[in-house]
């Protein structure tokens, strides 16, 4: 069962939800969840150790869902007669996804460009990369 709940998308999105999209959000909000999970799998451990980190994974899996609820057939732009719009990219998407900014948000942003620090423990000196064993000067 999601973080989130369909009350939580009904009221980031403002208006009330029929019945048939309280089901939609209900079964979107499973998936998203679990497309989270695979990426932390350590996910309930955050969440109990930090409150902020609660409210964090209910907003990006809500958010997630109200993008399918508000444009489900995933529409860019449309015209009719004089009168035409377009959507912004990432609205216009149609399709479940949590967005690369809400992935940093929840610390698990993965990219080619991604640079992540890494911690040594102890009071050793860092190795040397082309002399296994050795400390680089």
């Amino acid at each position: 069962m999601a973080y989130a709940t369909v009350g939580d998308v009904q009221a980031r999105l403002g208006r009330p939800l029929t019945p048939e999209e309280e089901q939609l959000a209900a079964t979107l909000l499973d998936d998203v969840e679990a497309m989270i999970r695979a990426r932390i799998p350590n996910l309930d451990a955050r969440v109990v150790a930090n409150e902020n980190y609660r409210a964090l994974v209910v907003m990006v899996e809500a958010n997630a869902v109200i993008r399918v609820l508000k444009n489900p057939e995933g529409y860019r732009q449309e015209t009719e007669g004089n009168y035409s719009y377009s959507l912004n990219v990432a609205a216009a998407a149609g399709y479940l996804l949590v967005l690369d900014s809400e992935w940093a948000l929840l610390g698990a942003s993965r990219g080619a460009w991604t640079i992540a620090p890494v911690v040594r423990s102890g009071a050793g000196c860092p190795p040397d990369p082309w002399v296994p064993g050795r400390c680089w000067p």
